[in-house]
């Protein structure tokens, strides 16, 4: 297993060290504005850097579930301990245009008309778990949802389109 390093970085953010059983090592540091820059190390220069890319909050999230495994499951890791199957986890930014800003949960009919579930709304400085059915979606929050991925795809069309 590899070994994490993780420390503060005071005005900045987090900085966490991964030494990969590989033996190569990845540095990833979080800016407290949302932005990631990752950097990859020479193995025998540890202070020399080979490559720096730098994402935002959502690219960061998207390579995220890639690495996870939440877009492809390659074929060897077929009996992984912990098996999400088909489930999806998407953040998905509600647009000020959305025509689903002010709308509640139960108006959007959102288990009904698409299968997914609403885990969380997330907006700067509060977030709210297992939001209910009264609660409403604002413009720019960020709603975690949970489906196979075609009930994600529902989601997102109707989260955009109405």
């Amino acid at each position: 297993m590899a070994i994490i390093h993780e420390s503060d970085l005071p005005g900045i953010g987090k900085k966490f060290q991964i030494d990969a059983n590989s033996g190569d090592r990845l540095v990833i540091v979080i800016h407290d504005d949302g932005r990631r820059e990752l950097y990859h190390f020479e193995d025998d220069d540890p202070e020399e850097t080979i490559s720096q890319v730098t994402l935002d909050d959502e690219e960061a999230r998207q390579v995220a579930s890639i690495i996870g495994g939440m877009q492809y499951k390659p074929k060897q890791l077929e009996m992984p301990q912990v098996s999400l199957d088909e489930l999806v986890i998407e953040w998905a930014k509600v647009e000020p245009h959305s025509p689903s800003v002010g709308k509640t949960i139960a108006e959007l009919q959102v288990r009904q008309r698409t299968g997914a579930t609403i885990l969380a709304f997330v907006e700067k400085g509060r977030q709210k778990i297992n939001p209910g059915p009264d609660d409403r979606l604002e413009a720019d929050m960020t709603v975690v949802v949970a489906g196979d991925r075609q009930q994600i795809k529902k989601f997102n069309e109707l989260l955009h389109n109405g």
